[in-house]
C-alpha cells in the first residue's frame, strides 16, 4: 500500500493509490504548516493588504496547496509519459481546478486516480 511513493512513473491499484493520497496530503499538510509561517515571518503578504487574519492564512494555504498538487500532476504525467494524452492533461487541469476552488483532498483524489493509469 505505501510502496514507491516517490516514483511518479509507477502505475498503482487502487489501494496504492489510497497510500499515495494518504501520504502525499499528510506531507502537503506539514508543508503548508511550515510553509505559511515562513512566509509571514518574512514579510511576504501575499494576499490582502498586509493585515494578518485567519482568512489570509486559509488563503496562503490555498496556494501552497494548489502549487503542490500542480507540481506532483506535473511529475505524474511527465513520469508516466502522459503529457501527449489529452483525458491525462485534463485530469490534472480539473485536480488543480478543483484544489483552488473546493479544497485539496479533493484535489488530491483527482491525482491520485492520476497515478492509476498506465504510462506508455
Amino acid at each position: 500500500m505505501f510502496g514507491h511513493l516517490t516514483d511518479f512513473s509507477h502505475s498503482r491499484t487502487h489501494g496504492e493509490a489510497l497510500g499515495f493520497f494518504l501520504f502525499h496530503t499528510i506531507l502537503l499538510v506539514g508543508l503548508s504548516a511550515v510553509i505559511g509561517p515562513v512566509l509571514g515571518i518574512l514579510g511576504l503578504n501575499l494576499v490582502g493588504d498586509g493585515v494578518s487574519t485567519i482568512m489570509t492564512g486559509v488563503t496562503v494555504n490555498t496556494m501552497i496547496g494548489t502549487l503542490f498538487v500542480m507540481i506532483v500532476s506535473s511529475l505524474i504525467l511527465v513520469g508516466k509519459k502522459l503529457t501527449g494524452d489529452l483525458l491525462s492533461i485534463i485530469l490534472t487541469v480539473v485536480g488543480i481546478y478543483v484544489t483552488y476552488e473546493v479544497g485539496v483532498l479533493l484535489g488530491m483524489l483527482v491525482v491520485s486516480y492520476l497515478t492509476t493509469i498506465k504510462g506508455k
